[in-house]
């Protein structure tokens, strides 16, 4: 799958408020009521991610903080799968 480039980065990013980039990740970060709610969160992303065999990067900090760092690691950067995950994780 290849890098998206800027411009369509740019594009994804639009009508996401949510998400931000920060260099070749997609950057997401939320806080919950406490400490469960946050780690439901967690693992409602992980099913999501081995459902679709793509991965993000999970920091569950604080007691109710979680930031989640999406890219295609082989590809050096952000694709259209990192897109979708984040999509998915809209849905939830």
């Amino acid at each position: 799958m290849a890098r998206l480039s800027d411009t369509e980065i740019d594009g994804a990013l639009q009508g996401r408020p949510d998400w931000r980039r920060e260099g070749e990740e997609l950057v997401r970060d939320r806080s919950f009521a406490d400490f469960t709610e946050a780690l439901a969160f967690v693992n409602a992303v992980g099913a999501i991610a081995e459902a679709r065999n793509h991965h993000p990067d999970i920091l569950l900090h604080g007691w109710n903080n979680v930031r989640l760092r999406i890219s295609t690691h082989s590809e050096g950067g952000i694709t259209a799968a990192d897109v979708e995950l984040a999509d998915a994780v809209d849905g939830l």
